[in-house]
């Protein structure tokens, strides 16, 4: 199973000489003589801002290992609930997790998992009264630009830390299925940041400044390369935003293993992708509809092609499970359809909400 995948992280240093450089002025060398000191003299206000966040929430950061796996988690609360990826505990019901102030391994068992939103929690069988849970923020309110600081086990090294920024709010991206058996996930409203994600940090904790956990960390971008194999894509890591996971995580701890609100839009359809005469996705043809469902309160019929929808031309799975990450249960909007007779037509389809857990 590959938890994470690679990505590069622009170092701190690197961005102070970046900086120091950059100033515009007639005389380049009396603006950048003039400038380094500032910067210098800021430079140990951040070292210790780091040092200060790293001290406090690397406590509440756990490696969790199954037969299968190795990742990491976050500690959630006192009573020994631990938030991490789906994708991290897979098919386990049953894991080893070592808090960061205990190398003696604590078993914990399966509270429930969300794959729809690659999170899940586990739960320590007897947790210690030592727990430290993070605290986590509000991820609404990131932009750009902000530092950020990925804590976790990468390749098993437990307490690792990596810096970057915030690139990018509010991504939509589609996770590379895990197994033949297994349906890629697609997650709206994600996190970009050129903080380093390794091989282990999937399910560790994103933090800010303040020391915050805002973004549990689960992909890195691939680019491909010559014989159909994936690079790491330099400074492309993604995150889930903290309001998703304390929502989703809280809704498992709370309802028995089960997520009862999803947030999410579905059309009711089950759907294949069918190919034009070169061989090309063209759509996705409608297999079945659920009954009552909102497909099929707007009339549409087993054997037409989706082409689009809210005027986004769909083509392939990707398109369509991107398109609907971006829409919200309840809205109306237009979806394009080719009939089996050739024509084509648009209905207007009320979403519903994708089912929970």
């Amino acid at each position: 199973m590959n938890l994470s995948r690679p990505a590069l992280v622009t170092a701190l240093t690197a961005a102070v000489v970046a900086l120091a450089g950059c100033a515009a002025a007639s005389s380049p060398t009396a603006q950048t003589a003039s400038s380094t000191p500032s910067i210098l003299a800021n430079a140990p206000a951040l070292e210790q801002a780091y040092v200060s966040v790293v001290a406090k929430v690397l406590p509440s950061v756990v490696q969790i290992t199954s037969d299968r796996a190795l990742g990491s988690g976050i500690v959630f609360d006192t009573k020994g609930d631990i938030v991490t990826n789906a994708h991290v505990v897979g098919q386990a019901t049953k894991f080893q997790v070592r808090l960061a102030d205990n190398p003696q391994a604590i078993p914990a068992t399966l509270v429930g998992a969300y794959p729809p939103d690659d999170l899940a929690v586990i739960k320590l069988d007897q947790p210690p009264s030592t727990l430290h849970p993070a605290h986590f923020g509000d991820s609404s309110k990131l932009q750009a630009g902000d530092i950020v600081l990925a804590m976790g086990n990468p390749l098993g090294l437990t307490g690792s830390v990596t810096d970057g920024i915030i690139s990018f709010t509010g991504r939509t991206v589609t996770e590379p299925a895990e197994g033949s058996s297994s349906q890629p996930a697609t997650l709206p409203d994600i996190i970009q940041t050129s903080a380093a994600i390794n091989p282990g940090n999937s399910g560790g904790a994103l933090v800010d400044l303040a020391g915050d956990v805002i973004g549990v960390p689960t992909l890195a971008a691939l680019e491909p390369q010559s014989g159909g194999l994936g690079g790491a894509a330099p400074g492309l890591g993604f995150a889930i935003p903290s309001n998703i996971v304390t929502d989703i995580a809280g809704q498992l701890i709370g309802h028995n293993g089960h997520v009862v609100n999803s947030h999410r839009a579905e059309l009711g359809v089950r759907v294949v992708t069918v190919v034009d005469p070169n061989g090309q996705p063209a759509g996705m043809g409608v297999v079945s509809v659920v009954p009552s469902g909102p497909a099929a309160a707007a009339g549409i019929q087993p054997g037409e092609v989706i082409t689009a929808v809210n005027n986004t031309s769909v083509r392939g799975a990707s398109d369509l499970a991107q398109t609907l990450a971006g829409l919200d249960p309840g809205q109306k909007v237009g979806v394009t359809l080719t009939t089996a007779q050739g024509a084509t037509r648009t209905v207007t389809v009320t979403l519903g909400q994708l089912p929970g857990s």
